[in-house]
């Protein structure tokens, strides 16, 4: 069975860390675009970071860059991201998703599989 569980989530002050995980299984992220997402309350669903499993490039958006890192451990089969100096405004269920053969940054749209998301609370 194809499964992505992200976990890792939870609360943390202002200025604060976390790490996420998203554990693959059925799948190795080799040849696999993976992309972390989250959705804040009220707020439509938006691209935080993206890998190419393949090749190791990355992307951040804006209001994270500098802040957050997606790596990945493929012997663990596992994609990660570390969160630094967190804000309230990064308050949200956190998703991760992976494309087969996909590029970098695929529309959200396309992506095959999605995990059940991880909550993230960050207190001022």
């Amino acid at each position: 069975e194809v499964q992505l569980v992200e976990s890792g989530g939870g609360l943390v002050q202002a200025g604060g860390s976390l790490r996420l995980s998203c554990a693959a299984s059925g799948f190795t992220f080799d040849y696999y675009a993976i992309g972390w997402f989250r959705q804040a309350p009220g707020k439509e669903r938006e691209g935080v970071s993206c890998i190419n499993g393949s090749d190791g490039r990355t992307y951040y958006a804006d209001s994270v860059k500098g802040r957050f890192s997606i790596s990945t451990d493929n012997a663990k089969n596992t994609v990660y991201l570390q969160m630094n100096s967190l804000k309230p405004d990064d308050t949200a269920v956190y998703y991760c998703a992976a494309l087969l053969y996909g590029d970098l940054c695929p529309d959200q749209d396309e992506y095959d599989y999605w995990g059940q998301g991880t909550q993230v609370t960050v207190s001022s």
